[in-house]
């Protein structure tokens, strides 16, 4: 899960083309990617939250090296005031194999 804060309403508009065009590119060349979900966040319209799923490492791994991720990952630096990672390990869940 990742929690973007863009730097102004500008900044806002000009990442959320760019994560548009990058999640089609992830529809339709990563089979390993289960979810990619970009969300705004109420109340805090600089705020995107993103959160992933991949089948394995593997596919996470070649999610990274992907043309389109290269691409948004250099583009977004400037767009961007803070990014917050967290990195999740399933404990239960319904529609999950654990």
């Amino acid at each position: 899960m990742v929690r973007f804060t863009c730097k102004d309403e500008d900044s806002a508009a000009a990442f959320d083309t760019l994560v548009g065009e990058t999640i089609e590119a992830i529809r339709q060349h990563e089979p390993g990617t289960i979810v990619y979900a970009s969300h705004q966040v109420d109340g805090q319209p600089l705020q995107r939250i993103f959160y992933e799923l991949y089948r394995d490492r593997d596919a996470f791994d070649a999610h990274e090296q992907t043309e389109h991720t290269r691409r948004f990952l250099a583009a977004r630096e400037q767009l961007l005031a803070s990014v917050e990672v967290d990195w999740l390990r399933l404990q239960s869940g319904k529609g999950t194999t654990s």
